[in-house]
């Protein structure tokens, strides 16, 4: 996609809630790897998808700064509804915080600082909808861990599935990241339980449905 043709779709879509939009300056002003940060085109998206599938319960893997998490929050068609959001790194919590007081759904987020390998099970919950954004590496085993407990018309996204296109060619482009998201491209298109298409939104979303 070119700087021209999205900043058209911009224009011609829902606005970015003002909220976000300072979020987004301040990510890209004080946080390193501001590209990991949704952003106006993929937040619209995350939102709409949520009010489609109109789940109670959702699952993030990967918050950094809350972006996606309150994109996913405001899609959300009741209040009772929540966001489970799971992120590794301790020293992003009070920047995260500050985000969801910031914002008028942010009650809807329940943050959860840590290793999602180990948090997830110690939630026990059923999820409507799930949304990966964390470690490339062991994108495989968030699926693996997930996909054998999650309900039939359960939804999954995944992001950054295109990679920069890094994984047309993994004998170049073999640094664990990029063969983690071959793993699991692969994983998921033979993968009889799930439906399975690919976005090429930013830097690839793929959506599955459990079967």
């Amino acid at each position: 996609m070119t700087e021209q043709i999205e900043n058209y779709i911009k224009s011609h879509i829902d606005p970015e809630p003002d909220n976000l939009y300072r979020l987004y300056r301040r990510v890209n002003t004080s946080l390193l790897y501001s590209r990991m940060c949704s952003g106006h085109l993929q937040g619209r998206l995350l939102k709409m998808l949520t009010a489609m599938i109109n789940p109670m319960r959702v699952l993030e893997i990967g918050t950094y700064a809350g972006y996606s998490a309150l994109c996913i929050a405001e899609g959300l068609r009741s209040d009772d509804a929540r966001v489970d959001t799971i992120e590794i790194e301790e020293e992003m919590e009070d920047f995260i915080r500050e985000q969801l007081n910031a914002s008028p759904v942010g009650h809807r987020v329940n943050l959860h600082i840590g290793d999602a390998m180990q948090i997830i099970p110690a939630l026990n919950a059923d999820w409507d909808l799930v949304y990966i954004d964390a470690n490339k590496r062991v994108y495989c085993d968030y699926y693996n861990l997930l996909i054998d407990h999650l309900r039939p018309n359960t939804f999954i996204i995944a992001d950054n599935t295109l990679w920069d296109e890094k994984i047309l060619d993994t004998e170049t482009n073999n640094d664990p990241q990029t063969l983690g998201i071959a793993r699991f491209n692969d994983l998921v298109a033979a993968d009889p339980r799930v439906e399975t298409v690919i976005i090429p939104l930013r830097d690839g979303l793929t959506l599955l449905r459990k079967i």
